[in-house]
């Protein structure tokens, strides 16, 4: 009990927390000054693969069986409960079978590469061999990225995410830096992938090092338990479902574009888009927190774990809703500013959709992150094996339909229907601590009517002075109506009054 409640304690936690969005937030700043110029030096359908690769290097690490997930849970359990002894075990076991399946999925990439660029994406024959190739040094690295995912997970579960983030930012930072620097000298696809690819090594050997660091008894215990993998198997089993379905729904929005349209239409969608769904890094950065210490604590301490879910919905809603709008109302200025006129006229509606889309995904993040922790990852198992058939069907007829501006429009449908529904699992978990709900709505109705007056408001200066005066309602809201007594004196502390007698740690 002592030692979860170490591991849920509210500084420890924010530290953490501040951690991941330096971590995360550093490669967005490259990003956003990066890709400009990737686009303008490789050309869009060139970049339009290049996002392409950008998402299967992300999905590839997902593809373990759910064992890297796992992983952080029973080693964050064993933390809470002062069962340390077999840690080691639990990890090698975890991290062979994980290997394995890499080895598998390098194969199966390999064999379907050739049917994928040939026939299913719509790229430039030009491009065909070139991508080939560069699709074939993916694969040969799966099991690099794969294996890495169970090195963080074991940080994430000793809640040492200064380590984490330590890797994290410099191989965001590569990622969006790498090609900027390649493509001085060529733009050649396989040299940019294989530069990607070789970033990734190097931080995976610093993953294991510093594992080797937390755990001095890891390689000298080394051993492999059948036990413990069924054991870590039977909660990645459903994992493993989400991890395949789940980037599925986020991402094959572009490959169908891809394969309906062209590949220059995915730049024009995906463009705007991987700077709009990078807002999830600042919901990623609590979610990944959340995990292991919900772990940790909803056993012994569901009043706690509720306390957490609460406080994650409340900080990702006042970190996200002033950005999203801010987004929503000025994204033709700002697509103009940052790319240029092309990408203003054919990209404006897609962005100012997605951005709506994405307010839903990070809010749906933290009871996510809530349900695995509970130790019920069946629960978005089922739902996302649900959703994936009709978002399909609707996917493609919107695209045909309204080309990437349909393609928005279903993405976003999906996350609020996947949210609402999460949220409400959640609060079934919880029981008699579950969360009160009205103020919740509220705040939602105000921000979606807040989003919809800048976008029916079309001179820029009305919609300026509407989106200010959102903002700066919604802040005196959030302060007046929604921060608890303990909250209240942490920011008196901070700003160096006095504070309130009564602490408590009510939501």
């Amino acid at each position: 009990m002592k030692r979860a409640h170490a591991l849920t304690h509210s500084p420890l936690l924010a530290k953490n927390t501040l951690f991941n969005l330096l971590g995360y937030g550093s490669p967005l700043i490259v990003a956003v000054y990066a890709i400009p110029k990737i686009v303008a030096g490789m050309g869009t359908d060139r970049f339009g693969i290049l996002t392409l690769a950008w998402v299967l290097i992300g999905y590839f690490g997902l593809l373990d069986l759910g064992l890297g997930r796992a992983l952080t849970m029973v080693v964050s359990e064993k933390l809470g409960t002062q069962q340390t002894a077999d840690i080691p075990a639990t990890i090698w076991t975890a991290l062979c079978g994980m290997l394995l399946v890499a080895v598998t999925l390098t194969l199966a990439v390999t064999l379907c590469s050739p049917w994928l660029i040939r026939d299913f994406l719509k790229i430039p024959a030009s491009l065909e061999q070139e991508t080939l190739n560069a699709f074939l040094i993916l694969a040969i690295f799966i099991p690099v990225v794969t294996v890495s995912v169970g090195f963080r997970g074991i940080l994430e579960a000793y809640q040492r995410f200064d380590l984490v983030n330590l890797i994290h930012i410099p191989l965001g930072i590569f990622s969006f830096a790498a090609p900027l620097a390649v493509i001085a000298f060529t733009v050649n696809l396989q040299v940019v992938i294989l530069v990607l690819c070789l970033g990734r090594v190097v931080a995976a050997c610093f993953q294991f090092i510093f594992c080797c660091k937390i755990i001095p008894d890891l390689i000298s215990k080394f051993s492999i338990e059948i036990q413990k993998f069924w054991a870590l198997m039977k909660f990645g089993s459903w994992m493993t479902v989400t991890n395949i379905i789940s980037p599925l729904l986020v991402y094959v929005d572009r490959l169908v574009i891809g394969a309906m349209i062209s590949i220059s239409a995915v730049a024009f969608y995906a463009t705007p888009s991987e700077v709009i769904t990078k807002l999830t890094l600042l919901s990623g950065a609590l979610m990944s927190v959340l995990f292991p210490a919900i772990s940790s604590s909803f056993c012994i301490d569901r009043q706690r774990s509720a306390l957490l879910l609460e406080r994650g919905l409340k900080y990702v809603f006042w970190a996200i809703f002033p950005i999203v709008l801010l987004m929503v109302a000025f994204a033709p200025e700002g697509l103009a500013i940052w790319l240029d006129e092309r990408f203003m006229q054919n990209s404006t509606n897609a962005a100012r959709i997605l951005s709506v889309g994405i307010f839903f995904t990070c809010l749906g993040q933290i009871p996510y992150a809530f349900i695995q922790g509970a130790g019920r990852p069946d629960l978005t198992g089922k739902l996302h094996l649900i959703e994936l058939p009709p978002y399909i069907v609707l996917l493609a007829l919107s695209i045909n339909m309204a080309g990437i501006t349909g393609a928005a429009v279903i993405w976003t449908l999906r996350f609020v229907i996947d949210t609402i529904v999460m949220y409400l699992i959640a609060q079934r978990l919880l029981g008699p601590h579950r969360l009160k709900t009205q103020k919740k709505v509220l705040a939602l109705v105000f921000s979606l009517a807040s989003i919809a007056v800048s976008v029916i408001l079309q001179p820029f200066l009305w919609r300026a002075i509407a989106s200010l005066l959102a903002v700066i309602i919604f802040f005196w809201a959030a302060f007046r109506f929604f921060l608890s007594t303990e909250e209240l004196d942490f920011i008196k502390q901070t700003v160096g009054l006095h504070p309130t007698q009564g602490k408590n740690d009510r939501a």
